[in-house]
């Protein structure tokens, strides 16, 4: 008689195990972030668990000369009703823990605009976790939605570069050349949404340099109040576009 013991049960649980070359650094962002550590063991080899709410992020030792700058250690992906609170939480820690949202390097937090259905956490150890909406749309239309055209698809295909691909830099390029290419014959309000999305991955990227430049283009259109709303739903953070406003 065949038992349960038996056979294979499809009730199986997996613990993704993710490289930890800076195991220090790795546990007191978590820390600061609000994770609890039901876990900690540094030696005779790094096995360490965060917890937070209802789910748990393993880490186990990194190969040797891994190089958590290069960001290619490992990822994990978190499957959750609604992104917006956890990006909330997070960010409200790190004001409190750093005095600012940390958006650049290792560690950091990556943009979350209103309405998106993902964002990355990148820890200290070069790991991205990616929180993801459940009901995310499964059909995305890299390079743009076909039911677009001219710079309204370029904008559409940055949106999807930047959080879905988590590629500022991509976005970036996207977003220049079409502004090279289209911007001449696209309606103001999408020049305008175009320059606020490259006003905010500028400064993300470190390109400040270049922001007077796109910042006097969008001061120098006509638009109403409405259309300047559209403008700042295209960026996470609308006060960066605020000096270049017309008055």
């Amino acid at each position: 008689m065949t038992t349960s013991a038996d056979r294979v049960r499809p009730n199986e649980t997996t613990v993704p195990l993710l490289p930890c070359p800076a195991p220090e650094e790795t546990l007191a962002f978590w820390r600061a972030l609000g994770f609890e550590v039901p876990h900690e063991q540094l030696r005779p080899y790094v096995y360490l668990v965060v917890q937070f709410s209802g789910f748990a992020l393993h880490y186990g030792p990194a190969p040797q000369g891994l190089d958590p700058a290069k960001e290619q250690t490992g990822g994990c992906l978190v499957m959750v009703d609604a992104v917006a609170p956890y990006h909330a939480a997070f960010a409200e820690a790190m004001r409190r823990a750093h005095g600012k949202v940390l958006v650049k390097g290792l560690p950091r937090l990556t943009r979350y605009r209103a309405g998106a259905s993902r964002f990355s956490v990148v820890d200290p150890s070069g790991n991205t976790i990616i929180f993801i909406q459940r009901d995310e749309p499964e059909d995305l239309e890299y390079g743009g939605s076909t039911e677009l055209e001219g710079l309204a698809r370029v904008l559409d295909n940055a949106r999807i570069l930047r959080e879905f691909k988590m590629d500022d830099r991509a976005a970036y390029r996207a977003l220049d050349s079409g502004m090279r290419r289209r911007a001449e014959d696209a309606p103001a309000v999408e020049q305008a949404t175009a320059l606020a999305g490259l006003i905010e991955l500028s400064i993300a990227l470190g390109k400040s340099d270049r922001v007077p430049e796109w910042g006097a283009r969008l001061r120098a259109l006509t638009l109403t109040e409405e259309e300047r709303t559209q403008a700042r739903a295209y960026v996470a953070d609308p006060v960066v576009l605020e000096p270049w406003w017309s008055e």
